[in-house]
């Protein structure tokens, strides 16, 4: 008898905890069980990003988890952005790219196929989140006198720019005094003439943004940086010095654009994560944090309302109606034996 009744409460004991599986098999148990791991997104991006994407990436993280339930790391690296567009050709593992210009993102379609050549119509607004223009940024009181291209040009002013064969801020710079030359003497030749007297007065040509940026504020070589907007506006957050900020005459409209890079992120199983985190750049607050370093708002209208009385109002060309494009302006300007080649060599 005391054998069989430990046989009937040792088979009662099993198909309760059986009955007792199934029901935690029905309910809280997948919530573990299922719970996605950590994941970790590289975005590459050029210089003057730096601040904005720290605070972005946090806000990101935190919308994310909420969202998915997933932890989210996003690792950050920056300079030239001809230089990190090479990077990501020659082999660094970004999962998105946002680089200072279409033609340098249109660079990593053309050799390997990282992305699809219609990479920029997946997002709203050409892939560009937000905008920036050119400017110039000066020693506080202005003591040159200082107030648009021409001055730049003037024998004892010395200008700091970046690299356009190595940085994309540079390519705007270039191509910003080009079209306003162009406009005032009227033809390409006077243009080339004037932007070969400008970069005959740059004493340094740092590799990326940041490094000209440096270059001028901490070194404190040179009158004039050619400088990003939000980068002439963090000076004085970013160094502690005192420095003007100065609305050229005429300006670029300079559209950085952000891309998923394809080849990535199908290989590490991060498409999902990538994707979302730059259309969250669309969202009200990722456009906010885009105004508050500086960048100008591109979707938002409540965004663009904020922050419209820290940004000088400015006549603005695109690349596309003065130059045809980045494809056809990368030819004529900065490839081997383009017009930068051409005017430096003679320096």
């Amino acid at each position: 008898m005391t054998s069989r009744r430990h046989f009937i409460n040792v088979s009662a004991q099993t198909a309760l905890t059986v009955a007792l599986g199934a029901s935690l098999a029905g309910s809280a148990l997948p919530v573990f069980a299922q719970a996605k791991p950590p994941v970790t997104l590289l975005n590459v991006s050029y210089d003057p990003t730096r601040e904005l994407y720290v605070e972005y990436n946090a806000a990101f993280a935190k919308y994310w988890k909420a969202k998915s339930g997933q932890d989210v790391t996003i690792k950050q690296s920056h300079g030239g952005s001809g230089k990190q567009a090479r990077s990501i050709i020659d082999g660094l593992d970004a999962d998105v790219a946002t680089l200072a210009l279409a033609g340098d993102t249109d660079a990593l379609v053309k050799n390997g196929g990282w992305l699809a050549p219609d990479w920029q119509k997946k997002l709203p607004h050409n892939a560009s989140p937000y905008t920036s223009t050119i400017v110039l940024a000066v020693r506080q009181g202005n003591p040159k006198g200082i107030k648009d291209w021409d001055d730049l040009i003037k024998p004892g002013i010395t200008v700091i720019t970046p690299n356009p064969k190595t940085s994309g801020g540079a390519r705007w710079n270039y191509l910003a005094a080009w079209e306003f030359a162009k406009r005032k003497y009227g033809s390409d030749a006077k243009a080339k003439e004037f932007v070969a007297k400008l970069y005959g007065n740059v004493s340094v040509l740092d590799t990326g943004a940041r490094g000209s940026t440096i270059t001028f504020a901490q070194r404190a070589q040179g009158d004039v940086l050619i400088a990003w907007e939000n980068e002439a506006y963090l000076l004085e957050k970013e160094f502690g010095a005192k420095f003007d900020v100065i609305a050229p005459s005429l300006s670029i409209l300079a559209e950085p654009a952000v891309a998923v890079v394809d080849k990535n992120v199908d290989k590490k199983g991060t498409r999902a994560v990538a994707e979302e985190y730059l259309k969250y750049l669309y969202s009200e607050e990722g456009q906010d944090i885009a105004g508050k370093n500086f960048y100008r708002p591109a979707v938002s209208q409540k965004a663009i309302a904020k922050y419209a009385k820290q940004f000088p109002k400015l006549n603005l060309f695109t690349i596309d109606q003065a130059f045809g494009g980045w494809t056809k302006a990368d030819k004529e300007h900065f490839a081997d034996g383009g017009s930068f080649d051409q005017i430096y060599t003679k320096k």
